[in-house]
């Protein structure tokens, strides 16, 4: 069995580091005490409050959501498209790139994000 080159074990430990990088990126983005590993097998509590404004709900969907597993949020009465993890934490296409706890964190930082603009719908 021969060596790896000195340009393949270069290439192996950099592809590894920077794998390793991401993961520790990804779970820093987690709040402390939010991550949850029983979250991913609960269905989210719905709820339908007014957040600066702007009136903000979620419930079980019908199924025809495409990453939310079944689960709508909406933020004046559009859809708020959200996905949730592996891990329970969940995104949305405002903030696709911060995790959070629950649907009602994603939807109050979709409302701050946005700064009072609308959500438009997806195509």
């Amino acid at each position: 069995m021969s060596r790896p080159t000195r340009r393949q074990a270069i290439g192996v430990t950099a592809g590894t580091l920077a794998g390793l990088a991401l993961a520790g990126s990804a779970h820093a983005a987690v709040p402390s005490g939010q991550l949850d590993t029983h979250a991913a097998h609960d269905v989210p509590e719905a709820f339908d409050e007014v957040f600066q404004g702007r009136r903000i709900q979620s419930a079980p969907a019908d199924g025809h959501l495409h990453h939310g597993g079944g689960y709508g949020v909406r933020i004046d009465g559009q859809e708020l498209h959200v996905m949730r993890n592996a891990d329970g934490t969940w995104i949305s296409v405002v903030n696709h790139y911060e995790t959070f706890a629950t649907p009602r964190a994603v939807a109050r930082a979709a409302v701050v994000e946005l700064q009072g603009a609308s959500l438009v719908p997806l195509a």
